[in-house]
């Protein structure tokens, strides 16, 4: 069960992080600074730290209100935020026309 919840979260979190902001802003500040591990250990450490901050808010907001709840208030955050993106990109296609 742990295994597969470990499992899990790795392939998810790894694909999340495929190609975002972080790994755009890593790349360019290893290829700037030419200190790959310096810059590697400095990402690692950050996104450990920003990690283990949403899995304790996680565990904590997941105590205080059902889980039920808790998803149904992602998926609609999720949502409004893809609207938002699709709203913006569609404003910025038209004034580009």
């Amino acid at each position: 069960m742990i295994l597969t919840l470990l499992f899990t979260t790795f392939v998810t979190v790894f694909l999340a992080e495929m190609g975002d902001k972080t790994q755009l802003t890593t790349i360019t500040l290893s290829s700037t600074t030419n200190k790959p591990l310096a810059v590697f250990m400095g990402s690692s450490l950050a996104l450990i730290l920003a990690t283990l901050l949403g899995a304790l808010a996680g565990g904590s907001i997941a105590n205080l209100i059902p889980s039920f709840l808790l998803k149904l208030l992602s998926g609609t955050v999720f949502l409004i935020i893809g609207i938002k993106l699709l709203a913006e990109n569609k404003k910025e296609f038209t004034n580009d026309s």
